[in-house]
């Protein structure tokens, strides 16, 4: 049977006591240590978010400076395109003036030529037609 005495009552204190020194040593320091982590976990987590957030606008801002660099170098490529085919333009030109040049220079030297030899091939016609009739005659001219 249950009888109510004092032994009930130093059960009960020392139950009481037990509890008291269980949470000193044992509940508290665990709960301390919880807390702590909870705390910790959750301001990582906020630094994650804004690590995040930062490498978001990093990476959108990095994509709109290459896509400029990328325009910036484009408009240079044709720039120096066009330079260069007017360059080549100035090349040609003045390529092809000198060969003309040299075309009407070699033309000029040889229609004199032409005529240096025509005119003595016709003095040499004179003389041979004569000799050519001296013969056939057999009489001088």
């Amino acid at each position: 049977m249950l009888t109510i005495d004092y032994t009930l009552i130093i059960q009960l204190l020392n139950f009481l006591i037990l509890i008291l020194l269980l949470n000193i040593i044992v509940f508290r320091p665990v709960r301390n240590i919880l807390n702590k982590r909870k705390g910790q976990m959750s301001s990582d987590a906020e630094s994650a978010q804004e690590l995040g957030e930062k490498t978001g606008k990093y990476s959108a801002e990095l994509q709109k400076n290459i896509s400029e660099i990328r325009k910036n170098g484009i408009k240079e490529k044709e720039a120096l395109k066009s330079e260069g085919i007017g360059a080549e333009q100035k090349m040609l030109n003045d390529t092809y003036s000198v060969v003309e040049d040299k075309i009407n220079r070699a033309r000029a030297d040889f229609e004199e030529k032409r005529i240096k030899a025509r005119d003595s091939l016709q003095d040499e016609i004179k003389g041979f037609s004569t000799d050519l009739a001296e013969k056939f005659l057999g009489r001088g001219i």
